[in-house]
């Protein structure tokens, strides 16, 4: 196969993939005009449409999901040969391709990108935040950090960080000009912001459990509705209702007074982090070099309160 025909190949699975010729263009790193032709010469060259455009959409024709198909196969064989390759060097080469959902990528992993870059200086990290149940392995990412219920169960799961608790918060704004609650019940004749799951489009449920071991799920009520944990951090601190937010999120608000944990002891808890990838014989070595660092970095990463087991 020559190089130019692997080339074109290669632009039509990230077309494919992505569902979309921008989405590939930025993917791939190259111009849109030029993924738009070399797919147009790919077909030209087969005789045989692979792609149904409109203005809105990409989809594959029969021709084209047959091709896709051959292709993972042929590009997942590719990537285990170089990975061959890749196991005679000193030090691990490539690039880690993470997905995680935004809270996560935000406050969890993005602090530890630096010290990973600085100690394996050829691996590239391109690290997506992302709140959907986006296919990793199609979406061709060689890990994910996700919440245990959005791991796929032929995945291979490390627990990152585990029982997140979750606190109801609010500033003190806004409790001088509504009141405190004293108990769960209270949350009801309070504005509560709400959150809409991005990957199943639920509304967050609000649990909260006592030491003593009482429990209570509020149906909360609320005028705003959004769709990204940062969104609901962002609404609380602006004062406009109470928050359910995980503690890691709210460290350095409760600790400088701009946001008030309310309802004493209560709390709830969200499921952990996973950090989640695909069973192969052969693991890419940036992603083994990855986990061996957050392994081996875990007492010191405990202590900076960024990842406990």
């Amino acid at each position: 196969m020559r190089g130019t025909e692997f080339a074109e190949l290669s632009t039509f699975v990230a077309v494919a993939e992505e569902g979309s010729f921008t989405k590939a263009a930025q993917r791939l790193g190259i111009a849109l005009p030029t993924v738009s032709q070399t797919v147009r010469t790919l077909e030209e060259r087969l005789g045989v449409r692979l792609l149904n455009r409109t203005t809105r959409s990409v989809a594959l024709t029969e021709a084209g999901e047959r091709l896709l198909g051959d292709m993972q196969a042929v590009l997942n064989q590719v990537d285990l040969a170089l990975e061959g390759v890749n196991a005679f060097r000193d030090t691990p080469t490539g690039t880690l391709r993470l997905i995680a959902m935004r809270p996560a990528a935000n406050t969890l992993i993005a602090p530890l990108i630096p010290s990973f870059l600085a100690e394996y200086p050829g691996i590239s990290v391109e690290l997506a935040a992302d709140d959907t149940n986006l296919d990793i392995v199609s979406g061709r990412f060689d890990a994910g950090i996700r919440i245990e219920n959005m791991i796929e169960k032929d995945m291979i799961a490390l627990p990152i960080l585990r029982d997140i608790p979750i606190y109801p918060v609010a500033t003190p704004a806004y409790l001088e000009r509504h009141g405190v609650p004293q108990t769960p019940a209270d949350l009801h004749q309070h504005d509560c912001l709400r959150l809409r799951w991005a990957y199943d489009h639920t509304l967050q449920h609000w649990g909260l459990s006592h030491p003593d071991g009482t429990y209570a799920e509020i149906a909360v009520n609320g005028r705003l509705i959004v769709n990204d944990m940062h969104l609901v951090l962002r609404m609380m601190l602006a004062g406009v209702g109470i928050g359910y937010l995980p503690e890691p999120m709210l460290r350095p608000y409760l600790a400088n007074g701009s946001a008030v944990r309310l309802l004493d002891s209560w709390a709830g808890k969200r499921t952990g982090l996973f950090l989640s990838y695909p069973s192969r014989r052969q693991m890419p070595r940036p992603l083994q070099a990855f986990i061996e660092f957050i392994e081996r970095n875990r007492r010191e990463i405990a202590e900076r309160s960024l990842l406990f087991h």
